[in-house]
Formats: C-alpha cells, structure tokens, sequence
C-alpha cells in the first residue's frame, strides 16, 4: 500500500502544480493577449499531466489522482474499498503541497498577488464569466460523470491494451476547453482544495461546491456503467489491476 501511495501523492502533487501552475504562471503573463498559452494551453495542460501521470504510475496505484475517480472505481468494483480513505488523504496532501508551490513561486514576481490568481474554482462573482451556482453544478456533475464513463471504459479489459492514458488525458483536455470559462474546471477535489486557501478571494467558501458536484457524478458513473455496459464475469469480484485504472485518472 505504501507505493501506491506514493504514487498518488506523486502523481496528484504533478496534476496540480502542471495544470495549475500552467494557469497561474503561463496562461496570460504579460496581462493582456499578445503572449501566453491561454484557456488552449492550460486545457493542455491538465491532459498532459494525466496523461503523464497515468502511464508512469497507472501500473503502481491505478493512476487516479482524483477523489471522485477512486470513489467511481470502488463503486464500480474496480478499486478496494479500504483503499479509498488513504488514497483521498494522499490525493489532497499531494494537491496542498503542489498549491503551495505554485504559490512561493509565483511569489518571485515582485507584483504578484495570491488573492483571485491562483486558478482556483468558483461560481458566481468568482466564476471566470460570471456563471450560476446551478449552472457550475450542473457543469461539474455531467462533466465528472462522463469522464468516469471514459476512464472506466478506457480501462476496462475489453479495451484496448496501452491507450487508456491517452484517452483519458484527452477526455481531461476537452473537459477543460468546455468548462474553463464555467468554473475554472474542477472534476477533481483535491485540484479544488490544493489551490483555494492559497487564492482565498472566497475560494475556501464556495469549495464544497468543487467536492460535491464531482463526487456526485463520478458516483453516478460508478454505479451506472456496469449496469449500461456490463462487464466480464472474472471482473466482478477483484479489485481493478487492468491496464491502467492502472492508468486512470484526474482532476
């Protein structure tokens, strides 16, 4: 259990400080739209440090780096219930420490201010274009159902062997083409939780939202896609060591 651990600390800690320190350091560092890698670039971002994470530490822990896809692959019986508790606490520590990172960093830059820039989620005045409560709910529910969906399916030993990291970086990629300008994108809460108290600016308060909504959605997915799409009888009664949830993902 130790390694496994290890590897999602590991790989949530490159997560958040690859997608997050992309928006904080590199989406706009000039202010204005003449240089930097903008909503693009960050939605990169994500994709590539899951897709990263998910090939160098799939085989160890199943790669999932995210709160809501352990708790969408133990109810999908593809991870042990004991493991979720520990695997939550080292997804969140691994997000924290990543946060924290950033933030002494971006402090280098004699003009930077934490409040409001360190890429964390929100709804409302704290939204990037000022969407709803509900709309962000909404938003994070469906977009966290469906990556599950993927992940899970990505991962299934009806798959394709070796491809599951590439869809599921992929699926993280448009994931946040679509919801950047909602809530920032969460559809993880440890990458909700690792920057907000570093931003403040209401963060903290509005972060139960961002555990929420995703938990809700991969929870859905969880229990639905055996139900949907069924699965081989040698599935239903170990633990996931497939290819990759043993190459999952994300937040």
């Amino acid at each position: 259990m130790a390694h496994r651990l290890a590897a999602e600390f590991i790989g949530t800690f490159w997560l958040v400080l690859g997608g997050c320190g992309a928006a904080v350091f590199a989406a706009n560092p000039a202010e204005d739209s003449s240089v930097g890698i903008g909503f693009l670039g960050v939605s990169l971002a994500f994709g590539l440090t899951v897709l990263t994470g998910v090939y160098a530490f799939g085989t160890i822990s199943g790669g999932h780096f995210n709160p809501a896809v352990t708790l969408g692959a133990a109810l999908a019986k593809r991870v042990e219930w004991k493991a979720l508790p520990a695997y939550w606490v080292v997804q969140v520590i691994g997000g924290l420490v990543a946060g924290g990172v950033i933030y002494w960093i971006a402090k280098g830059k004699p003009d930077f201010t934490a409040t409001g820039h360190m890429a964390a989620n929100g709804f409302g005045d704290h939204s990037p274009f000022g969407y709803s409560m509900a709309a962000v709910i909404i938003a994070e529910v469906l977009l966290t159902f469906l990556f599950l969906l993927v992940i899970l399916g990505a991962t299934d030993n009806r798959a394709p062997k070796g491809f599951a990291g590439l869809a599921i970086g992929l699926m993280l990629t448009l994931i946040h083409l679509i919801s950047i300008p909602i809530s920032n994108t969460s559809v993880n809460p440890a990458r909700s939780t690792g920057v907000a108290f570093f931003n403040a600016d209401g963060a903290p308060a509005q972060l139960w939202v961002f555990w929420l909504a995703p938990l809700v959605g991969a929870a859905l997915a969880g229990v639905l896609y055996p139900v949907l799409f069924g699965r081989k009888d040698e599935l239903a009664e170990r633990p996931v060591r497939d290819d990759a949830l043993d190459a999952s993902s994300a937040g």
